[in-house]
């Protein structure tokens, strides 16, 4: 059989099955895909198959369409909140990771000087590959998020730029180096990429948004139409000036990202899914390509080179850079001096600068060998130590909660300001959302937060803190309206995560049916659709909190109230430590759970808990 086939097949299956792997263990998957290429690495010999000048070019143009689907999610009204801290990490903050880590590189892993800034100006990048993930795992404050996220996808182009222009002045031989000729060189070069990578960006951006607009490109060939002309302008921006691309391609996923022309959230989901696929595909084959022998060689150097970057490089230049900012507290700076890890970009600028190192043939091609293990074990490394403990440091600090399982109700109604009151009570976040502005100043008027927007609006989606936020209930009266919220918080919270009541309409006939696939999962018993839950409110049902027994379990519950009784919520274990919304098939209640429900009950009030073995429950009214 082809070698090619079985190896390609191969890098695929390994790659997804990390990334299952890493999703199901709760491992940052970029450690699993290092950890399972280099080891697979070591039984095969990709090189023979794959030429290496092949492999950095498919590598090249990976990264332009990660870094396009990074900049697709950066929106310019975030920087409201972000600016200020994150134009002062991007300027003095690079400035100082980039001297740190040049005395590092030469005195703690040993590189001469000029190869030393080279690689130190190749690791001042952090990358969306890696702190997307980690941030989706983590969590933090919407603030720290949107730092770290806009950090993380601006940086690289930065020190893809700044490695260039470093290489054009201390190892190009096309030129002299006097000092003025070395830096006109770097201000000339640093002036091309400015604006052949801008100015190309944004203006495909702009051309693309109006043609979408016009509808001058069908459905289903704008994705791809824009994948391929950012593939394209990616080779023309490189040709023109060396790593411009990266420019180019951040550019333009920003340009369309902030377009109000035309609609494009089916074009970023599309990049996600091309996304994964390519991460997956190139850890494994960049891993592949690392020797045992190399990182033993260098493991004493590359371990201290690691360890001052994360021990002294990244704090110093986040505390030094937001000196005087009253934007960040110190818990917010701490917790972004504990979030640098390096990514697909760190390992294909080392691996090309390595090789175009190696080409010189001079004193320094000895040195190149040791860049691509040495940026390997950091790149290992950060996603390692970061992936394990920036989750339960966030949440240490208070910047995150761990396994967020708060609620966010879409719809104000009597009966859900009582459950998010219970749940709240509980300790977990709770965050009401309505566009009637009446409702609105009831549930805060309560003590709950609520937001007075429309759930599709851009404001919702862009705007409001989903920390701590696990799950989403759509409770309006109107099924096509919780449908929609359903669809456009589940790409945020996830399928699963996102509740509605069964549909009135959904089980007449094929043709007047609402779709099953445009809909959330049901909450409380499926056997109850959205018309009964009001029915039920006209007969005067209130919430009301019962702890379940092994004395009153269940099936008491129901012969006691019937099956009309809704129940929404399930309070795990006596500490309340877990909620979970009751749906079919999941949250099965058991003893010592609580029930937050909807019933309708003519017996009097309890409000402190029974003596003896009758059900121990209080009702939940408005204080």
């Amino acid at each position: 059989m082809d070698e090619h086939l079985i190896l390609f097949t191969s890098i695929l299956l390994l790659g997804i099955g990390s990334q299952w792997l890493a999703w199901k263990l709760r491992l940052p998957s970029i450690l699993l895909l290092l950890g399972f290429g280099f080891l697979a690495g070591q039984f095969y010999d990709q090189s023979e198959i794959i030429e290496q000048s092949t492999l950095l070019a498919l590598v090249s143009l990976s990264v332009g369409v990660i870094l396009l689907e990074g900049g697709l999610s950066l929106k310019f009204s975030e920087l409201k909140e972000a600016g200020p801290s994150l134009i002062r990490l991007l300027l003095v903050g690079t400035l100082v990771t980039w001297v740190l880590s040049t005395l590092s590189a030469h005195y703690l892993a040993g590189f001469s000087w000029p190869v030393a800034i080279l690689v130190a100006a190749i690791l001042v990048v952090t990358g969306p590959t890696v702190i997307g993930p980690l941030l989706r795992s983590v969590k933090p404050s919407r603030r720290v998020n949107l730092i770290l996220k806009w950090e993380g996808i601006v940086i690289d182009p930065v020190g893809a730029v700044l490695a260039v222009l470093v290489f054009g002045v201390l190892f190009d031989s096309g030129h002299s180096h006097d000092g003025g000729s070395d830096l006109g060189h770097a201000a000339l070069g640093l002036l091309k990429t400015l604006l052949i990578g801008g100015g190309l960006g944004w203006g495909a951006a702009m051309i693309l948004a109006s043609f979408l607009r016009r509808h001058w490109i069908p459905d289903y060939l704008q994705a791809v139409v824009i994948l391929t002309v950012t593939l394209g302008l990616f080779t023309l921006s490189n040709f023109l000036q060396h790593e411009s691309g990266l420019v180019t391609a951040t550019v333009l996923g920003i340009g369309l990202a902030n377009q109000k022309k035309a609609r494009i959230r089916h074009v970023i989901e599309f990049k996600e899914t091309v996304r994964t696929i390519l991460i997956s595909c190139l850890f494994i084959v960049l891993g592949g390509r690392i020797g045992w022998q190399e990182i033993v060689s260098v493991w004493k150097e590359a371990l201290l080179f690691f360890l001052a970057l994360v021990i002294v490089v990244r704090p110093a230049s986040v505390f030094l850079a937001t000196i005087g900012s009253k934007r960040l507290d110190w818990k917010e700076k701490l917790f972004i001096s504990f979030m640098a890890p390096r990514g697909i970009v760190a390992a294909a600028v080392s691996s090309v600068f390595a090789l175009e190192l190696a080409k010189t043939g001079g004193p320094y091609a000895e040195e190149a060998a040791r860049i691509g293990p040495i940026a390997f074990t950091v790149i290992v490394g950060t996603v390692a130590l970061y992936g394990l403990f920036s989750g339960p440091l966030a949440r240490k600090l208070g910047l995150a909660v761990k396994n967020p399982q708060g609620v966010l109700f879409v719809g104000i109604r009597r009966w859900s300001i009582e459950a998010a009151l219970a749940i709240q009570e509980a300790g977990f976040r709770v965050l009401m959302l309505d566009s009637n502005y009446s409702a609105t100043a009831k549930a805060r008027m309560a003590g709950v937060q609520a937001v007075n927007a429309n759930i599709l609006s851009d404001f919702a989606a862009e705007e409001i803190d989903l920390s701590g936020i696990g799950y989403m209930a759509a409770v309006t009266p109107n099924d096509q309206v919780n449908s929609l919220a359903c669809i456009a918080l589940g790409h945020t919270l996830g399928s699963s995560n996102v509740f509605q009541f069964k549909a009135a309409d959904l089980d007449d006939s094929e043709r007047k049916a609402a779709s099953s696939e445009l809909m959330g999962r049901f909450i409380g018993s499926t056997k109850m659709d959205s018309l009964e839950v009001i029915e039920l409110e006209k007969a005067g049902a209130a919430m009301k909190q019962t702890l379940l027994s092994d004395e009153f379990g269940m099936k008491e519950f129901r012969e006691l109230y019937g099956e009309d009784a809704l129940v929404l919520f399930v309070l795990h274990g006596a500490s309340n430590s877990t909620l979970a919304v009751y749906a079919d098939g999941i949250a099965t209640p058991v003893s010592g759970d609580t029930l937050i429900s909807l019933v309708v009950d003519d017996s009097e009030p309890v409000i402190e808990e029974p003596e003896g073995d009758g059900p121990k429950e209080r009702l939940l009214p408005l204080p």
